[in-house]
């Protein structure tokens, strides 16, 4: 009973006191646009992207989150841009964000409306910069910056 009860122990310690994996794309249409989602929760505009489900792999992720928040297809990813782990980055949990750039293509279509209010493409120019929703605001500069980031 004993090492059950350190089995059980050990597995509540995993998943309660360790930082969440989760993707965050730059999804980029084929005309240079950058594909945005207003947040259900807060209203504010941010990148696509989850959390990495049991079993799937990064690029799984960012295919399922894709489809589900945007309607979208993922064509290829074309960079890591960074991994992103402060504590406070994300104001529900400590979670770590492995941002990417991928190609992307479809046609607009949410799936997933307990989180997502609409989906919408901007050109690099014209992104609500300032008050996007987690630290995208700052993942973008980076990306713009073309930094590959650790933080």
């Amino acid at each position: 009973m004993s090492q059950l009860w350190r089995y059980i122990k050990t597995i509540m310690g995993i998943v309660f006191r360790h930082p969440i994996t989760g993707a965050t794309i730059i999804p980029v249409l084929p005309d240079g646009r950058i594909v945005l989602i207003r947040r259900q929760d807060t209203g504010q505009w941010g990148l696509p992207g989850g959390i990495v489900d049991w079993g799937e792999d990064i690029t799984t992720t960012v295919k399922r989150e894709l489809r589900e928040e945007t309607g979208l297809e993922l064509l290829e990813i074309r960079r890591l841009v960074g991994v992103y782990s402060s504590p406070d980055r994300d104001p529900r949990i400590h979670s770590i964000s492995v941002l990417m750039e991928a190609n992307v293509t479809g046609t607009f279509s949410v799936k997933d409306t307990l989180e997502v209010l609409e989906v919408e493409a901007f050109l690099p120019d014209e992104l609500p910069l300032g008050n996007l929703s987690h630290d995208h605001d700052r993942q973008l500069a980076d990306y713009f910056q073309g930094l590959t980031i650790l933080a």
